[in-house]
């Protein structure tokens, strides 16, 4: 019997070529690290004040918390005062259009919060908030 035209090639020899796939899935990886926004945090959880009014920041990027003890908590990170205005001045390098929020907790005293404001102001930021919850 002749064998037919029509034959099949063993099964060793028949295979998908996954080359194209794996680019575009390496292009799309590529594609959502650089779109990705990473948030910083302050790195320690406050019971923050209630507000009437509140307006909605963008580009938020330098967070700072304080926490009921007046500590000063920036990138998860606990940092003494004297340092706050150079801790402030890199990140607002890193992100010039990053507004300062700080994040106070009620129990904090106000000291404090012109200490990181003035350090903000001295820095060059002048987009600076105060992180309250809705009433």
């Amino acid at each position: 019997m002749p064998k037919s035209v029509s034959a099949r090639k063993p099964e060793a020899e028949q295979q998908i070529d996954l080359t194209p796939m794996l680019d575009v899935v390496f292009i799309m990886l590529i594609f959502f690290i650089v779109t990705a926004s990473f948030i910083k945090e302050p790195g320690i959880d406050v019971e923050r004040p209630t507000a009437e009014t509140r307006n909605q920041v963008k580009n938020q990027n330098i967070l700072i918390a304080i926490n009921a003890s007046d500590k000063i908590w920036i990138d998860k990170k606990e940092v003494d005062k004297r340092f706050v205005k150079s801790i402030i001045e890199r990140m607002h390098a890193e992100n010039p259009k990053g507004a300062v929020v700080i994040q106070a907790d009620k129990k904090s005293t106000a000291e404090i919060f012109a200490l990181i404001t003035d350090a903000a102001k001295e820095a060059g930021v002048t987009d600076i908030a105060l992180a309250a919850e809705d009433s």
